[in-house]
């Protein structure tokens, strides 16, 4: 059942002590503007009223138009045969229609049964209001401290006004933001409560929106599902000081990829402080409770609001001895995969994390703000040329799920903040060390558990459909976003900016899309130069680390191609892998011998209901594979020879099984919607173990 969230702290990856803060889940006012009207009413202002009438005029529209038809079935070929006419319409069935002020169930999306509203019709402007009281204490207010306003994410775009003043905004339907509403609460001083109120727009025909699976038909169908409109994560007040310590969106970067020297190398960012302000940075590190290393005070410049420096978190040999034996049982300083010279090191194996403290002091020698975080110490090189993709020095296979993030009642927003822990949880259960998060930014407590139970995320940013200006401008913002929010995570150990050219319809002529793919590399490589990029994830790949492929043949045919170089880097459905050249105009691009090669989609094989098997439904017809399983065993089956074929070739060095869980009508997961095991979780996670030995056998 979904409950929202109200005593869980949304970013315990970077978490201020003391914490002051209160979550703004749970009930809000919400309403429908389906003409639009709000704004030139000043509902803003003057509160949001009881009901307002729509035109009939404002609710028809052609829906889905030709181009976009045209779209989904390039996509959706050889899923399932689409629902004929299935336009989502605006259509009304009176002259006018009366949308209601009622209660939504932050942060869940209107769409959803646990929004409390379960509306699938069409509606692009959408109202939120609720009272919020101001956190500070006296004390807080004297010393400056400032009162904010976090987002986790709305989709698409948000406009914010407190007490009708205008307070901020922002574009981007995956990534958090925060605003000061300090000013306009002072404004109103005296008052116990303040009126926030918020509207959004989400296009529900936008193609060039970064939109992911969220589907612009009237019924999901295929691989798409049922839209998220609005407010879809955690929403909580802050109090904050004046100047403090920034987070990774605001440019502090902690690189953990040097296991060689034992260093951290840090940029550490500061937000909010006055022209000139005398200020100093701090960080120690400890491990398993044993301090580790501790900085001097670093004065940041007079015009620079951001310090670099390294910390050495190398245990020396009396530090060694004090661990605890359960941590040396786990990870012995003798097993290099967990130890080197002294430095933890973090994997699937041994989530081995350091804990790190920040501090802000002020000129007179005072903490004005501290920081709590974690990091782990691993590294990552995919350029050796010899085929494989190494963690910590080790060729490395990658045993991964595809995780769309989707949940029955509530969409993508997780049920409760166990439900993320509860999926890592999962998939390592089947034997997968990590996810390729698909489509999706997912809620920043995923990462945090990622890094905590140690499982590899390939973090990817929804992507739209239709190529243009528009496009690439929203598409780059979004995207620098979705990287530096996950920047510091040691879970993340590649980017994937584009799935299967989706966007991109013209890559085998159209030298400004590919250039787009090129630019999109470069930017996440000037960002982050640690991790591998897989640019164009399954075929025409422009620019990239990796050669990866999407093949969703069955268990014969898939292991016949994993054997054959030439079979992988063939056409896949109907594409050229690599784009080639266009004369004269742009050199296209080829497969770099001894590049690592992995299949990052197959498998997404679903069961056949048994006859007279439950109740009988439209929706339950219209559940799919790639291929499809007669029952449970046979399901087991195919996955063994699934996996097996993709390694036995020798050529991959990792694996994308889709999915992991079922989503609406792809019914083509190891678990269900309402994460069920279909299969026995230790069987499969004998299969899985097996085709890892099979290449590990192969590097010794």
């Amino acid at each position: 059942m979904a409950t929202h969230e109200t005593h869980t702290y949304p970013r315990p990856d970077f978490e201020r002590n003391p914490l002051r803060w209160q979550s703004l889940n749970g009930p809000w006012d919400f309403l429908f503007d389906d003409d639009d009207a709000g704004l030139s009413a000043r509902w803003h202002q003057s509160g949001l009223p009881s009901e307002v009438q729509a035109s009939a005029a404002a609710k028809t529209g052609d829906g889905a138009s030709a181009q976009s038809e045209s779209i989904t079935q390039k996509i959706a070929s050889g899923t399932q045969e689409l629902i004929k006419n299935n336009v989502l319409s605006k259509s009304a069935d009176s002259s006018t229609i009366t949308n209601a002020k009622r209660q939504i169930n932050v942060p869940f999306v209107f769409q959803s049964p646990a929004s409390g509203i379960n509306d699938r019709g069409v509606h692009e402007v959408l109202w939120y209001e609720r009272s919020i009281s101001d956190l500070r204490t006296a004390q807080e207010k004297d010393k400056g401290h400032r009162l904010v306003l976090r987002f986790g994410a709305v989709d698409y775009i948000a406009t914010v006004w407190v007490n009708g003043q205008h307070v901020g905004g922002h574009r981007g339907g995956h990534v958090p933001f925060e605003l000061d509403v300090t000013d306009a609460i002072d404004a109103a001083a005296g008052a116990a409560s303040h009126r926030v109120t918020v509207r959004v727009y989400d296009s529900a025909y936008d193609l060039t929106q970064p939109r992911g699976k969220q589907y612009w038909g009237a019924k999901p169908e295929s691989i798409f599902y049922t839209p998220s409109g609005g407010i879809w994560q955690n929403v909580w007040l802050e109090v904050v000081p004046a100047a403090r310590i920034a987070d990774s969106s605001f440019g502090t970067v902690i690189q953990s990829h040097d296991i060689y020297s034992g260093k951290l190398h840090n940029t550490i960012a500061v937000t909010g402080r006055r022209a000139a302000q005398k200020l100093s940075v701090e960080m120690e590190a400890s491990f398993a409770g044993i301090p580790v290393s501790k900085t001097d005070k670093i004065s940041l410049l007079r015009d620079s609001d951001q310090v670099s420096f390294d910390l050495d978190v190398r245990l020396s040999e009396d530090k060694r001895t004090s661990l605890p034996e359960s941590l040396l049982k786990n990870a012995p300083l003798g097993d290099e995969f967990a130890w080197r010279d002294g430095v933890a090191l973090w994997s699937p194996e041994h989530p081995q994390l350091y804990d790190l403290t920040i501090r802000l002091i002020d000129a007179s020698g005072q903490a004005v703000d501290e920081v709590k975080t974690t990091t782990g110490m691993r590294s990552i090189n995919w350029t050796k040329g010899d085929g494989h993709w190494r963690l910590n020095d080790r060729p490395y296979f990658q045993a991964l799920c595809l995780d769309q993030g989707y949940w029955k009642d509530s969409f993508m927003t997780p049920p409760t903040a166990d439900a993320l822990r509860a999926d890592v949880e999962l998939a390592k259960r089947m034997g997968f060390n990590g996810c390729r998060k698909h489509q999706k930014v997912e809620d920043p407590l995923f990462y945090y558990w990622a890094d905590k139970l140690g499982y590899l995320v390939w973090g990817e940013m929804a992507n739209a459909y239709q190529f243009s200006q528009e496009y690439v401008e929203r598409f780059n913002q979004e995207w620098e976003e979705a990287v530096r929010l996950v920047i510091n995570r040691p879970c993340i150990v590649t980017w994937t900016p584009v799935n299967e050219s989706w966007g991109y319809t013209s890559l085998k002529d159209n030298v400004e899309q590919r250039n787009h793919i090129r630019q999109l590399y470069y930017q996440t490589k000037v960002i982050d130069p640690t991790r591998s990029i897989n640019d164009n994830c399954g075929w025409e790949h422009v620019f990239t680390d990796l050669t990866t492929f999407h093949d969703y043949a069955d268990g014969p045919q898939l292991e016949k191609t994993c054997a054959s170089l030439d079979a992988i880097l063939g056409l896949k459905a109907g594409r050229d892998l690599f784009v080639p050249a266009i004369a004269g105009a742009d050199p296209g691009c080829k497969h770099n011998p001894g590049a690592p090669i992995m299949c990052t989609e197959f498998g997404g094989v679903n069961i056949a209901p048994a006859a007279g098997e439950g109740e009988a439904t439209e929706e339950r017809d219209r559940d799919w594979g790639y291929t499809t399983a007669t029952d449970p065993e046979d399901l087991l089956e195919r996955v063994s020879k699934l996996v097996k074929g993709v390694t036995a070739g020798g050529h991959c060095c990792a694996f994308v099984y889709t999915q992991l869980a079922d989503i609406e009508q792809e019914a083509n997961g190891l678990y269900s919607f309402d994460r069920k095991e279909k299969l026995d979780s230790t069987r499969v996670k004998a299969l899985m173990d097996e085709a890892m030995k099979a290449y590990y056998a192969r590097v010794k």
